[in-house]
């Protein structure tokens, strides 16, 4: 790879000298850098246009469906946007089937999950903590927690892993509650004593054995490197033992957010342990559940508005936010019955179908590009960013995306070449699949739709040059 950087360089300048030339010869610059970077001409697909439709677009397997990783997640945002509105919030609610008597609720404490984006320790605190300052000190009947505003409740049992490492957070598969992200933080240290490990918060019942880990010389910033999945047993009374696996670099310390234990046994451990810290009281007894008819809401919490939630979504790529944004799209419009998912792809290809645009070709799968499933064409992407760019939300939209060389996604590429500090694109990347898509302005100011796909094995190793190259052409054009 370090071999093929010259060349890469090369092509790119190549492709910035085409600037004011026609459309085969930046034609001719891509295909010298796919040369350079050693990938067929075949794994790319690209439309590039002038905004305004002052120019012919540039194409290449513009209609072919393409894996474009998260990429994907522009259709969500641009569906969401739309159909929920900038002001959309999820809402978490602690409830009980009657009002409390004399601080007591006589049956289960109920919580219930909204697709609340931002439900983390520090938010379940204050939802227990206004209900144990409106007088309520003892529940009498455990504790319930409602999912079931998504069908199936749990949408991740069964399914298989992704790749091989679901417990870190991108491979979260969300449900109504998403309490923390479904993750727990662990702290991992070695020091000349061996290592040690710690979960952040400390929960009753709950303990890490690291002593099957061996001491890597890796660099700390590679510490995940060797990790391996956790081994899970049972302790008394319920509790758990993680067994960590793998190894850890000597003389290092990293806390990390992982998805480690069952998302029901660490929602009811947290509430729990919250509840008594709060000085109050709670029976035996959790369980999952729909809240009754007629429940009464006791306390809530409200996630923050969609549009703020999509800037960090899109400009970190939130896997587990995306797909919870894609059920929503489901969730308020599921029929009895009918699943979520089902649901949220119905969506999609209603607004597909309302703005004029063939949903012939695309695969949908979560809604985060996070699949092998998953397919739109360059010329779907395309067109579906024009449809944003023409609707009222339009502003929301670009402001999310990550901007080159500053932030997001894009904040250690394209740094220096002329699409620095203007271009605004989603990034893809999986193993097999990279992309770009979003606006690119040219040198006369004037936006480009700007939409670039590849698929080829070694996409992720080879093929982001490409596509920068591809971008600084268009942020040089005249």
């Amino acid at each position: 790879m370090r071999r093929a950087a010259p060349l890469l360089l090369a092509a790119a300048l190549a492709l910035a000298g085409c600037a004011t030339r026609t459309g085969p010869d930046a034609g001719q610059a891509v295909q010298a850098a796919l040369a350079a970077a050693g990938l067929p001409d075949e794994s790319l697909g690209f439309v590039l246009q002038p905004l305004d439709g002052s120019r012919p677009a540039l194409a290449r397997r513009a209609g072919d469906a393409m894996a474009p990783a998260s990429t994907m997640k522009l259709v969500t945002a641009t569906v969401a946007l739309e159909r929920l509105g900038i002001n959309h919030r999820g809402r978490t609610e602690l409830l009980a089937a009657s009002a409390p008597v004399g601080g007591v609720i006589d049956g289960p404490l109920i919580l219930r999950g909204g697709a609340d984006p931002d439900l983390d320790w520090p938010a379940l605190w204050w939802l227990l903590r206004q209900l144990r300052e409106s007088g309520v000190r003892e529940v009498r009947g455990g504790l319930v927690i409602d999912r079931t505003l998504f069908h199936p409740a749990r949408i991740d049992l069964g399914l298989p892993p992704f790749d091989e490492a679901p417990e870190f957070g991108y491979n979260v598969i969300p449900d109504a509650l998403h309490l923390n992200g479904s993750l727990l933080d662990i702290e991992l240290q070695s020091t000349p004593a061996g290592l040690t490990a710690r979960s952040l918060p400390a929960l009753p019942g709950l303990a890490l054995d690291a002593g099957a880990m061996a001491v890597s010389p890796r660099a700390c910033k590679d510490w995940d490197e060797d990790w391996r999945p956790a081994l899970r047993e049972p302790a008394g009374d319920g509790g758990l033992v993680l067994k960590l696996q793998g190894a850890f670099p000597a003389g290092c310390r990293q806390r990390a957010a992982l998805q480690l234990v069952d998302r029901q046994w660490l929602a009811a451990r947290m509430v729990r342990q919250l509840w008594a810290e709060l000085g109050g009281t709670m029976a035996a007894g959790d369980a999952e559940a729909a809240a009754p008819a007629g429940a009464v809401v006791l306390a809530a919490h409200r996630g923050r508005p969609l549009a703020e939630v999509l800037r960090g979504v899109m400009k970190s790529s939130d896997n587990a936010l995306s797909r919870l944004i894609y059920l929503q799209l489901g969730a308020q419009a599921a029929q009895p019955g009918e699943a979520t998912l089902a649901a949220s792809e119905r969506v999609v290809r209603a607004w597909f179908a309302a703005h004029g645009l063939d949903d012939r070709g695309l695969v949908l799968d979560n809604g985060s590009g996070l699949s092998r499933r998953e397919r739109i064409s360059p010329a779907q992407l395309a067109a579906l960013l024009r449809a944003g760019q023409a609707g009222a939300q339009a502003p929301e939209l670009l402001a999310a995306l990550p901007m080159a060389g500053l932030d997001g996604t894009l904040s250690r590429r394209l740094k220096d070449g002329p699409a620095a500090g203007r271009a605004r694109l989603k990034t893809g990347t999986l193993r097999d699949a990279v992309g770009l898509a979003g606006f690119v302005p040219d040198a006369a100011g004037r936006p480009w739709v700007f939409v670039a796909l590849l698929n080829h094995p070694e996409a992720a190793r080879k093929g982001r040059p490409v596509l920068d190259a591809l971008v600084n052409w268009v942020a040089a054009q005249r």
